[in-house]
């Protein structure tokens, strides 16, 4: 949801969403672009009830209740250091401690109305942290999408540069999975079952299409895939300049990842596609 402290941004935004219900689109995943005047070392903006993800949720379920809205749930559009968990002065990601920050951040959004709540930022122990918090405060409802196997991959950077979200110092490497490293998904698997997810996540996703068929074949969750900006920006550019066909490698990319196994998919294509697939039906 890029540029929405914009003047005009609930129009915009209703108007986008309804475009996407006359096409059957009825799921949303919500992003914040956040002003560097509100972001800090510990990204408490991502728990402020009257934030801009909050302000959304609430504009979205008065004007149609039954939107599903998925939600981000990581501190790196809200930090001033860029990373999604809290950095120490030697550079160093405390995980615990950005953990604590999440739960309130889940439960702020929650509180206002939201589906799915989706931790996007690879700290040990954060779903099972994220589902005890919300069982306490009554929203035992509310699902978890876990980004179980999420890349340190060089196919985020247009979405970063939209959000201004790129880490100030280093990289997420630390946190974030190796791309080399095919087994370390079944071991994420395995734990996020365990603590309570209720979908499992891959990003990117035509990249590692292996990895997406190697958490359907081991798990019995819904799982999702994530075709992240690179991926949608070079579809769209080699349309542009007329090297591809731009409509059908859209569908067959999507139709990849299904065929792998995802059953839920995040892209930037959806109403696009879902135009192509009414205009097909008729």
């Amino acid at each position: 949801m890029p540029g929405c402290y914009r003047l005009g941004w609930r129009h915009g935004l209703l108007e986008e969403v309804s475009k996407a219900r006359d096409f059957g689109v009825n799921s949303i995943v919500l992003f914040p672009k956040v002003p560097d005047a509100l972001k800090s070392p510990t990204g408490d903006e991502a728990y402020n009830e009257n934030g801009l993800v909050p302000r959304a949720i609430r504009l979205l379920k008065h004007n149609y209740p039954d939107l599903v809205i998925y939600t981000d749930v990581a501190l790196d559009p809200y930090s001033s250091d860029g990373h999604d968990g809290i950095v120490r002065e030697d550079g160093v990601i405390m995980n615990d401690e950005t953990v604590h920050q999440l739960c309130k951040q889940a439960v702020a959004q929650a509180r206002a109305g939201a589906d799915v709540v989706s931790p996007s930022d690879m700290m040990d122990g954060r779903v099972g942290a994220i589902r005890a918090a919300l069982d306490v405060e009554g929203f035992e409802d509310v699902s978890i999408m876990s980004y179980t196997a999420k890349y340190a991959s060089g196919f985020y950077g247009p979405f970063r540069e939209a959000l201004d979200s790129n880490p100030r110092f280093g990289d997420k490497k630390t946190y974030q999975m190796n791309p080399a490293n095919y087994r370390e998904a079944l071991i994420e698997t395995q734990a996020d079952e365990a603590e309570g997810a209720d979908i499992l996540l891959v990003k990117p996703g035509l990249p590692y299409l292996d990895v997406v068929r190697l958490l359907r074949d081991n798990s019995s969750l819904p799982i999702a895939a994530y075709q992240v900006s690179g991926e949608y920006s070079m579809i769209k550019a080699a349309g542009v300049l007329k090297m591809i066909d731009e409509e059908k490698v859209m569908m067959e990319s999507l139709m990849c990842l299904r065929r792998a196994g995802a059953d839920i998919i995040l892209t930037y294509f959806a109403l696009q596609a879902a135009r192509c697939l009414c205009g097909e039906k008729r």
